[in-house]
């Protein structure tokens, strides 16, 4: 079977990107699953009911959220009520939405999907690693096939996670900084891991917002307000081949698209 992992969708040249792109990826790719991180899809910050109904209803089976999940604050009114939507699981107990759950593809295929957060220059919420060992006691008795967005800042942390996780999951995709790494590859026992899936939105952009703005902080040292950037869009993603019957990765393949009418 075959998962298509989107990264982080940044503002509206991000969610037009997907519209546009992904049709043509899951004809060419015809991925069984399609998870995005869509932390950032309103307006740079955060996920309103509509944003999330517009990218699950365009193909997204499951929309994984970081650090930005609570900044719209209507997402309090349907985030418990949407189980395509999970936030960090490592939030303490009574913390609004889910942090995983067990999909069923097309196919037949039962699939976990875990969202965790990295605490390295993040919120110190609780630990990843143990709360990983926690959830996969449950899902295994479901399903071999599970696959993990880490969304996390150090890059120390992310590869620690990942040989942590080696031989538990089929994948441990890192999400949050926004810039593709080039070390996607299948570790011992099966996982496939990258350290980021990139960023789906404003190519020509620091991380998705004005460049002009970003440049004048760092010059500055002012606040300065930060706005999406518009332009050239972009897609990054993986395509990941897993063996259904043990969960065990085969393959990762870095994607990289363009859309030039945003």
């Amino acid at each position: 079977m075959k998962v298509l992992m989107i990264g982080d969708i940044v503002g509206r040249p991000g969610r037009r990107a997907v519209l546009e792109l992904l049709p043509k990826l899951m004809r060419v790719h015809r991925a069984d699953l399609i998870v995005a991180n869509g932390e950032n899809a309103a307006g740079g910050n955060g996920i309103t009911r509509e944003i999330a109904d517009e990218l699950l209803s365009c193909g997204i089976d499951i929309l994984t959220m970081g650090n930005h999940v609570w900044d719209k604050k209507d997402v309090l009114e349907f985030i418990d009520l949407e189980p395509k939507i999970l936030r960090p699981a490592n939030y303490p107990p009574g913390t609004p939405g889910r942090g995983f759950t067990v999909i069923k593809t097309p196919n037949g295929c039962s699939v976990g999907v875990i969202n965790l957060s990295g605490r390295v220059f993040l919120s110190n919420l609780d630990c990843p690693f143990r709360a990983a060992d926690l959830i996969l006691e449950e899902i295994k008795k479901v399903t071999p096939v599970i696959i993990v967005d880490f969304h996390a800042e150090a890059t120390s942390e992310k590869v620690a996670f990942g040989w942590y996780l080696a031989g538990k999951v089929s994948a441990v995709c890192g999400t949050h900084t926004h810039v593709q790494t080039v070390d996607a590859r299948v570790l011992p026992r099966g996982t496939a891991y990258i350290s980021d899936v990139g960023m789906t939105g404003p190519r020509d952009s620091v991380l998705g917002v004005k460049k002009e703005a970003v440049i004048t902080k760092f010059l500055t040292q002012m606040p300065v307000r930060f706005e999406v950037a518009t332009g050239v869009a972009q897609m990054n993603a993986v395509l990941i081949e897993i063996n259904q019957d043990n969960g065990r990765a085969v393959s990762i393949e870095r994607i990289q698209e363009e859309y030039h009418n945003s």
